[in-house]
């Protein structure tokens, strides 16, 4: 499936995916974004320099978490205030499906537990909140072409509950229906994205309880993702302007904020927690020189580049909590993508 943060084909999740990383669900989406990034061992590359913060960087001790049903490819998008992290294994690839599970501390192989949605082939678990509730998305195929259909889904007390926006193009002879959730607040308000006939992203928020939808817009925008909502209905998410990806941050109150990071040739936001702490991943370079890195981004000190250690240059980062806890992803040196959980040091 695919994870599609960005807009880019998704190539594995997500949800923008990473380059060159077979992987998502369909051409996903935008989520994810990154999702894999191409394996290619690229070198070190400078960052560029990050907007001008205040006050000191945040460090960060990194563990990788990965799934031993699947060495080769875990994605983790999503962490909550209790440590319950989601995600899946299974790169997306023609019999490599993505699968989804939780992940509970103290994170050892024995406290996955399998979430998929029932009778599908391929699922992942995108986002969740504090009471219990996931979303993410699933699909009925695993073509080796990577183009699948998506159905974005909820989970609560329990029982799975297929997601379509009304405006979901149908399936023609060269594309499928694709539809995401892909984050949840503790008021059951749901976030994501479905794409039209043209295959651009339209984002929406979806109230589970009334089973409403809202679509969002920024002017100018050709296609939008909406990735992450908090418990004051702050929305983070990205867009494309010309051929610009730039992400953004949507106050409850409508005050808009873009997210483009200087020198990057694109920025995805992917999640934020309740203090607008927002995480995502920016490319710099583009083809097979680009490389990608996480990032965390607040009002009052801008944005720092966080990169696991094992996966400079490949880095996503997906899902924070409250904490300061961020969850991600990297490419390794031997071309498997692996999760990560980065805590603060002074947590």
């Amino acid at each position: 499936m695919h994870h599609t943060h960005a807009n880019e084909p998704a190539s594995s999740l997500p949800r923008a995916s990473k380059r060159g990383r077979k992987g998502r669900l369909a051409k996903w989406g935008r989520i994810a974004a990154a999702s894999a990034v191409a394996a290619a061992s690229l070198g070190p590359v400078a960052a560029p320099a990050l907007a001008a913060g205040h006050g000191q960087p945040t460090t960060y001790k990194f563990e990788t978490l990965d799934n031993t049903r699947d060495l080769t490819f875990n994605q983790l998008l999503g962490i909550n205030n209790k440590g319950l992290i989601a995600g899946y294994f299974g790169s997306g690839a023609q019999g490599h499906p993505n699968k989804g599970y939780l992940l509970s501390a103290p994170y050892g192989q024995g406290n996955y537990a399998n979430e998929n949605f029932p009778g599908s082939v391929q699922t992942q678990v995108a986002g969740l909140n504090d009471s219990g509730v996931t979303v993410g998305f699933w699909s009925t195929m695993n073509n080796a072409n990577q183009v699948n259909d998506n159905f974005g889904f909820y989970k609560t007390r329990g029982r799975f509950y297929k997601v379509d926006s009304p405006l979901t193009a149908p399936a023609t002879s060269t594309t499928q229906p694709v539809n995401q959730l892909l984050g949840v607040n503790d008021s059951d308000i749901a976030v994501g994205f479905y794409n039209d006939a043209n295959q651009n992203a339209h984002g929406y928020t979806y109230n589970i309880h009334t089973k409403k939808f809202h679509y969002i817009t920024i002017s100018g925008a050709s296609s939008l993702t909406a990735a992450a909502i908090n418990n004051h209905n702050d929305i983070a998410g990205f867009e494309t302007q010309g051929t610009l990806v730039e992400g953004f941050l949507r106050k409850g109150n409508g005050k808009l904020t873009t997210l483009a990071l200087p020198g990057a040739t694109m920025t995805q936001a992917l999640g934020v927690n309740d203090s607008d702490e927002v995480v995502g991943v920016y490319t710099v370079g583009s083809g097979s020189s680009a490389v990608m890195h996480g990032f965390t981004w607040t009002a009052g000190s801008g944005f720092q580049t966080v990169d696991d250690p094992h996966g400079v240059g490949t880095t996503t980062i997906n899902g924070v909590n409250n904490k300061g806890q961020l969850v991600g992803f990297y490419v390794d040196s031997a071309g498997n993508t692996d999760g990560l959980l980065a805590t603060p040091a002074h947590h």
